[in-house]
């Protein structure tokens, strides 16, 4: 392996000791120091690009590292602030309207009591779509109580089932905040990363369902919690199953729309440019396409599609349904509380990703790695489950592997970009113990101890990782 770059410019050895160092200063952030992500990754970012200059002489000046941050936030909030803003209105209006109860309470009619359980996955893997987990998980939690109790069943063969789906759903279908990010970090269509995230995420969450989590629920006993005395609406006055089912459904029919008119007209282009030649031909040809073709990606892009589907949402589930327009600004101002801090935090991711390339650590990993013998959905899946498994968070593991990716995937297809995608979002989802925040937030509501939260859902996240990331090795020998 070579250690200089062709020029004998590039201290590789150098540069990576500085990455590992970036990296292990972000554990103890966040860990020892219990610092918030996202100021954990803006420091480590600072640091790197500072320190940089003493390994690599073509690394970023000192006089540039703000900006270099501040370009690098800037370039990654553009796409991802709009897509997480837009979608979190989404899912609060659905929670708000009672449409998440309605899906959950449709699907457990239709498939019965004896199968309640997969009517549970199947509205976990629904729900995640436009609705963060730990919120689905809070507003599904009383309908698993309600049905343990009235079917004398065990909490977990209905509350495991629903964490499965929501938690295949959350890592590989956009517009969750996770592939989202990811997917603009490594320049991918998100329509590639919907079609591949629904083949391979619904065997997942089939293979890791009730046939697994009913063993799980007979072994383990928990207290159901006492009844709760808030009012919840009743099934009259619950929005259309249909129609909630096709608000979801919208948005990611027009970005697959989308990307099939992007393939059509980029089948004309020839293979051998590169990424940014690739892109400038590309909005030309679109620019140069029928009125038809146009106006079909512009309905396909996510932060449009995405929109129709929220407006859609604010008048048929709000305003037709008798709820004051203060109350729905309300909803939606509540509903970006928590989005920003996701949207900063992988506004971060991206700046991470900047300094990496700035400072020469980008094409260093490639130098070192480029020739070892690892393919690169391999690769990515080793560097996204090591950042996991040492601090927790799986939004962070998928930004740092993304940032550490971006120098591998260079002239890649997007077929195989997303794959990529995909094969970080299953090393990110794996393996998750103690330092996981969500580990803790299923222990509370399915009330189990930290023993019992590791003999569920630490195997169930390990499983849908590795059974995922097998399914992305599969469905890459077809691209």
């Amino acid at each position: 392996m070579h250690f200089l770059a062709a020029t004998g410019a590039l201290p590789v050895i150098p540069l990576i000791a500085l990455l590992v160092f970036g990296i292990a200063l972000l554990l103890v952030l966040i860990l020892r120091f219990k610092l918030q992500a996202f100021l954990s990754l803006i420091v480590v970012s600072v640091t790197v690009a500072a320190a940089s200059k003493f390994v690599n002489p073509n690394a970023v000046p000192l006089t540039q590292v703000a900006s270099t941050i501040v370009n690098s936030m800037g370039g990654a909030l553009g796409f991802i602030a709009t897509i997480i803003g837009i979608g979190s209105i989404f899912g609060a209006i659905l929670e708000h309207s009672g449409g998440t109860q309605a899906l959950a309470t449709s699907l457990v009619g239709f498939f019965g009591e004896k199968r309640a359980p997969w009517a549970m996955l199947l509205t976990g893997f629904i729900i995640s779509i436009p609705v963060f987990l730990d919120v689905a998980l809070v507003i599904l939690a009383p309908l698993i109580y309600a049905l343990a109790r009235d079917t004398k069943k065990p909490l977990l063969m209905f509350g495991l089932p629903l964490v499965v789906g929501m938690a295949v759903t959350h890592s590989f279908v956009p517009p969750t905040p996770g592939p989202v990010a990811v997917g603009y970090i490594l320049g991918v269509n998100l329509g590639w990363v919907i079609l591949f995230g629904l083949i391979i995420g619904f065997p997942t969450a089939i293979l890791c369902g009730p046939w697994l989590t009913t063993r799980m629920a007979q072994k383990i006993d928990v207290t159901l919690p006492e009844p709760s005395t808030t009012p919840e609406l009743s099934p009259a006055n619950l929005p259309s199953f249909s129609f909630i089912l096709l608000l979801i459904a919208l948005p990611i029919g027009l970005i697959l729309c989308g990307t099939v008119i992007e393939q059509m007209v980029a089948s004309g282009l020839a293979e051998t440019l590169s990424n940014a030649e690739r892109n400038t031909q590309l909005a030309a040809a679109l620019a140069a396409a029928s009125p038809i073709k146009q106006f079909v990606y512009f309905l396909g892009h996510p932060v449009i599609a995405l929109l129709l589907s929220t407006l859609l949402a604010l008048h048929f589930l709000g305003t037709r349904r008798g709820v004051s327009r203060d109350t729905l600004v309300l909803i939606s101002t509540n509903a970006l509380g928590p989005a920003g801090i996701i949207i900063l935090i992988t506004g971060a991711g991206g700046v991470f990703k900047g300094v990496l390339k700035e400072t020469g650590i980008t094409d260093a990993l490639v130098e070192a790695f480029g020739n070892s013998g690892i393919p690169v959905l391999v690769l990515a899946y080793i560097f996204a489950t090591l950042v996991r498994v040492a601090q927790g968070s799986a939004t962070v593991a998928m930004l740092t592997a993304a940032g550490l990716m971006v120098g591998f995937v260079e002239g890649l297809s997007q077929p195989k970009l997303a794959l990529v995608t995909l094969a970080i979002a299953a090393g990110a989802t794996g393996f998750s113990h103690v330092n996981d925040s969500g580990f803790w937030m299923i222990s509370r509501y399915f009330r189990m101890t930290e023993a019992q939260t590791l003999r569920t859902f630490t195997v169930l996240s390990t499983m849908i990782s590795v059974i995922g990331f097998s399914l992305v090795l599969l469905v890459s020998l077809f691209f």
